[in-house]
């Protein structure tokens, strides 16, 4: 079959055709924050914030005295100071006077789109940032004053490669990576229990989430199925019993693959100086700015809760 000549199709009525434009902006990239999500939230009220941190004597099986003796003095020890530097984070966009009026596919206005997605993009760098390995710095006139991340505090309870380090005071040294085992991961959650942490939660990047999904042991491999209809393939471990406790493994996106972290979150929280704001900022032409910002920073209130199997083999 052919075209009747003089046939005026679409092809030539591209220039008047309206375009089939949905009026939705589809957004996969993942704005989840599991970290941020499981911890607490504090109010501080300096740059510099401290806390407290406390531990009980050595237990004993020879606490005894004589009938009637005289009450000898125990040593008292002073409590352990603290600290952790908050950092200023934030987002700015600029959207012109025409843009702002102009008609829009899926949103009515620019200012009011662009500011919720700075918002999703601060709090992945803030989860960036609480779990990084990177220790807190004072700044000053001319540079960022810096928080300390989860890895970079962890310094008690910690599995490393050949090379790697954690002492607390420096950025993490990164060493030889190797595969996460169940031998890697159990003695640091004993090491947590015995030093009075009760974690509840392993987080560790993609690849490592499927590590730890196989591994050997025994689990139950069905799940009840209560309605007639497709049953449900289980192919993932999202719980892991240890001898010390059971525990939720969390995929986090945002933190480094390459550490696994166990975590007693109730030990954790985000300190928040000047909390989520959003501020116009002077006109200096035809558009609209506004800044998102954000100052906090992380409360190890006890990192001896926690621990962390460091250098670990990713994705290639």
């Amino acid at each position: 079959m052919a075209q009747p000549s003089e046939t005026y199709d679409s092809y030539d009525g591209v220039n008047s055709n309206r375009e089939d434009l949905t009026d939705v902006i589809y957004n996969i990239s993942p704005t989840d924050t599991p970290f941020m999500s499981s911890i607490g939230r504090v109010k501080v009220s300096a740059t510099t914030h401290e806390w407290q941190t406390d531990s009980l004597a050595s237990f004993t099986a020879n606490n005894k005295v004589i009938d009637g003796d005289e009450a000898t003095n125990d040593a008292i020890t002073a409590t352990t100071r603290v600290t952790n530097l908050t950092q200023i984070s934030d987002k700015v966009i600029v959207v012109s006077g025409t843009q702002e009026v102009v008609n829009k596919a899926g949103k009515k206005s620019e200012v009011a789109y662009q500011v919720a997605k700075a918002g999703k993009e601060l709090k992945r760098d803030m989860e960036c940032r609480l779990t990084s390995p990177q220790i807190a710095e004072a700044g000053s006139s001319s540079g960022a004053r810096e928080c300390s991340g989860a890895e970079a505090v962890i310094k008690t309870n910690t599995s490393h490669g050949v090379s790697g380090s954690t002492n607390g005071t420096a950025d993490v040294v990164d060493g030889t990576p190797r595969a996460l085992t169940e031998v890697l991961l159990k003695p640091q959650i004993k090491n947590c229990y015995t030093q009075g942490g009760s974690p509840g939660m392993i987080m560790v990047g993609p690849h490592n989430k499927t590590v730890i999904s196989g591994f050997d042991g025994i689990a139950t491999l069905y799940r009840d199925q209560k309605n007639v209809g497709q049953g449900v393939i289980i192919g993932a471990a999202d719980v892991y019993v240890s001898d010390f406790g059971t525990f939720k493994v969390i995929p986090n996106r945002v933190q480094r693959d390459r550490t696994a972290l166990i975590l007693d979150t109730d030990y954790w929280a985000v300190g928040y100086l000047r909390p989520f704001q959003v501020k116009p900022l002077a006109r200096t032409g035809d558009s609209e700015k506004r800044q998102m910002l954000c100052e906090y920073t992380l409360e190890y209130r006890n990192e001896a809760s926690s621990a962390k199997v460091a250098e670990l083999t990713v994705a290639l």
